[in-house]
């Protein structure tokens, strides 16, 4: 299933005080950049993540985001570093770029 014109519009307009926001469609879902920098994804399945790595991707786990992972054909689990956005995140504009600069200072 691929993701919506909605939920892009969404997507873009949360992180949109960020500024220099692009998005590009791959493998049914979008990839979010700021300045060409990935730190976000929708995922077909599972929604609106932002990219966690080192104490940031800690952080995440600490406010309860689940990490996106999946099981490969042969049976190994695979985690990807994206994360849910926490709930309060996505009613919250001001919160959502927060993450997403905290994302973006990792990477």
């Amino acid at each position: 299933m691929a993701v919506s014109d909605e939920e892009i519009a969404f997507a873009v307009d949360l992180f949109s005080d960020l500024g220099g926001i692009t998005t590009r469609k791959m493998m049914g879902g979008l990839c979010l950049y700021q300045d060409g920098t990935i730190f976000a994804i929708i995922h077909s399945d599972f929604g609106l993540m932002i990219k966690g790595a080192g104490a940031f991707a800690e952080r995440l786990e600490a406010m309860g985001c689940t990490r996106f992972s999946y099981t490969r054909k042969n049976g190994t689990t695979t985690a990807m570093p994206y994360w849910t956005l926490p709930d309060s995140a996505r009613d919250d504009p001001e919160e959502a770029v927060a993450l997403a600069r905290e994302a973006l200072a990792y990477l």
